[in-house]
């Protein structure tokens, strides 16, 4: 069964449903979801990368300097993609053409475009939301929320916008005057998600406390509550055709919501470990496309979700027992292995391969491309550099550096981790 899916795979492409499928090639987890109208799957990932699949060889679109936590296709050909580097990216798909079009000042959590205004609209964790042209032209800044602002959505007339953040708060804005016009629901925990559907009269969100609930998008009176008391929740996607609105946590399970007969039709376990940190139906509704903690897109079709496997790659290493692996080797899966390999290539990982690491300068990685700071720098990697790195933390000992803020606090720890990478890098 295994071998005929997956020359269906390669004979076909994943834009048809109700065939299970995968999509390898990334180097980190998979963050976000898209689906073009033709069906082609635009995945970000924490790679730093988003991967254009037709269901062959993915076109990587580069130009992230951290991971890519969300990506939209607009209808004029263009994918746009953000996350941890504070910047929108924008390519031409047809030509890989690459532009930083703004940036925030936190971390880019979710987009949402109105072709017919032609408007882009980006959420952060800067407590924003900005407002830009289908050509990557600012055109306002919202604010007024509290904390991070996790999703939005436009009205179908583009007029209003709704936002979700991490306040507990759901808000509308009118788009013209950049006001805030209503606080629609205070929900008392972050609200990671929103899906508006104003043909039906309904918006769903979902929380950091798994709250899944449907309110009158004009009143914010409760229509629904699917809380099933999984938290968080992290994804939503939901497809016209079917009327289905599916369900991502942090505990690895897809929940499928039929909106018109509110209930519940399918709840499954998509992960053995792990979070579902993005879901996208496929044009026809047949197939829901998922990504988690592995470096893997998985297609589920709807009918058939409880009859295929789980995700099931390689168990993350700051999943796995650490009672199981010495202290260096523990450290440094928890703290390196999601960017870096101890091989020879960098295998489209976050991070430079650490490959005959001691003794190399800093920067020189010929497969990787490196931060402005690293380029030409004069520190080379031994044990007292590594232990400074992670002494003071990446952010302060190289400030610039594409590296994520993290410290290891103890010196031993520190001890642990030099000395196992002194044997694990090893050149031939």
């Amino acid at each position: 069964m295994r071998l005929a899916l997956c020359i269906a795979l390669v004979l076909g492409t994943p834009a048809g449903g109700q065939e299970f499928f995968t999509l390898k090639g990334h180097g980190g987890p998979i963050m976000g979801l898209a689906v073009s109208p033709e069906g082609q799957i635009a995945s970000a990932s924490f790679d730093n990368s988003v991967g254009i699949w037709d269901g062959r060889t993915p076109t990587w679109l580069e130009g992230g300097e951290a991971a890519q936590t969300t990506v939209l296709w607009t209808d004029t050909g263009r994918v746009v993609a953000g996350g941890d580097d504070f910047s929108l990216h924008m390519w031409e798909v047809a030509t890989g053409t690459h532009r930083v079009i703004g940036t925030h000042q936190a971390k880019v959590t979710a987009f949402a475009h109105h072709p017919g205004r032609g408007l882009l609209a980006s959420a952060s964790w800067d407590h924003s939301i900005k407002l830009w042209s289908d050509s990557g032209e600012a055109v306002a800044t919202l604010t007024g929320h509290r904390q991070g602002v996790n999703d939005v959505a436009f009205t179908t007339d583009g007029r209003r916008l709704y936002s979700a953040s991490t306040d507990g708060t759901i808000r509308i804005w009118d788009v013209a005057t950049g006001t805030e016009q209503l606080q629609l629901v205070e929900h008392g925990f972050g609200v990671n998600t929103l899906i508006l559907n104003e043909a039906q009269g309904w918006l769903a969100y979902g929380a950091v406390d798994g709250g899944t609930r449907m309110v009158d998008p004009e009143t914010g009176e409760e229509i629904a509550d699917f809380t099933l008391g999984r938290r968080p929740i992290l994804a939503m996607a939901y497809d016209p055709l079917s009327n289905h609105l599916a369900v991502g946590d942090g505990e690895g399970f897809i929940m499928v919501i039929d909106t018109a007969l509110r209930r519940i039709t399918r709840d499954f376990r998509a992960t053995q470990r792990g979070p579902i940190w993005a879901l996208a139906f496929s044009p026809d509704g047949r197939n829901i496309h998922a990504g988690g903690i592995e470096d893997i897109v998985y297609s589920w079709p709807l009918e058939t979700l409880d009859a295929h496997g789980q995700m099931a790659g390689e168990t993350r290493s700051f999943l796995e027992d650490p009672k199981t692996l010495p202290n260096g080797e523990r450290q440094f899966k928890r703290k390196c292995s999601i960017c870096h390999t101890l091989t020879g290539g960098s295998a489209r990982k976050a991070g430079p391969s650490l490959h005959a690491l001691f003794g190399r300068r800093a920067g020189t990685v010929a497969d990787y491309s490196y931060s402005e700071t690293l380029e030409g720098s004069e520190i080379v990697w031994s044990a007292e550099t590594i232990n400074a790195l992670f002494d003071a933390g990446p952010d302060h000992y190289i400030p610039g550096t594409k590296m994520p803020m993290q410290r290891i606090v103890a010196q031993q720890d520190r001890d642990d981790l030099i000395a196992y990478l002194k044997e694990a890098t090893k050149g031939n």
